[in-house]
């Protein structure tokens, strides 16, 4: 392996540079891509998790601290703040639903086309090979161009 940055031969990948000190990552590694579903799912995870921790958190704060005389205002306003980060999540965890139905939907079509078998009078004819015509009209005419340019420079030249 080179060095991209300085062309210093024989690198081990997953390592530095020996000379220039640059990291050399191991690119042929296939990296583990996480599909869409994969990012739903944990997202749906983190969003009940919010949910579950903003609105327990505002109930606890008024419960036990809230109403009190000597109650500073910080606790109300940090209970209000943990109620809208709840109810964002909420939209947030709803998008999310939506968009897992989106590519189950999605998945089932496509399934679906797969699946599906033509009749055969919806199958497309058979190629017709009978008429080909030649990928280019100057295929067989370039031969016969250097012929003609050799017989122009040897009648301009004179013996």
């Amino acid at each position: 392996m080179f060095c991209p940055k300085c062309g210093n031969p024989d690198q081990q990948p997953d390592s530095y540079c020996r000379r220039c000190g640059i990291y050399l990552p191991d690119l042929s590694k296939k990296s583990r891509q996480q599909s869409p579903e994969d990012h739903i799912k944990a997202n749906l995870v983190l969003n009940s998790l919010t949910i579950i921790a903003a609105f327990t958190l505002a109930i606890l704060l008024y419960v036990f601290v809230a109403f009190r005389d000597d109650t500073h205002p910080l606790i109300y306003v940090t209970a209000g703040f943990l109620i809208a980060i709840g109810a964002w999540h909420i939209q947030t965890l709803w998008r999310t639903i939506l968009l897992r139905k989106h590519f189950k939907k999605k998945s089932t079509i496509e399934s679906d086309v797969e699946n599906d078998n033509l009749d055969d009078a919806n199958r497309l004819a058979s190629a017709d090979m009978s008429s080909i015509v030649p990928a280019s009209v100057t295929e067989l005419t370039t031969r016969d161009l250097a012929k003609v340019e050799i017989l122009s420079q040897s009648q301009q030249q004179p013996d």
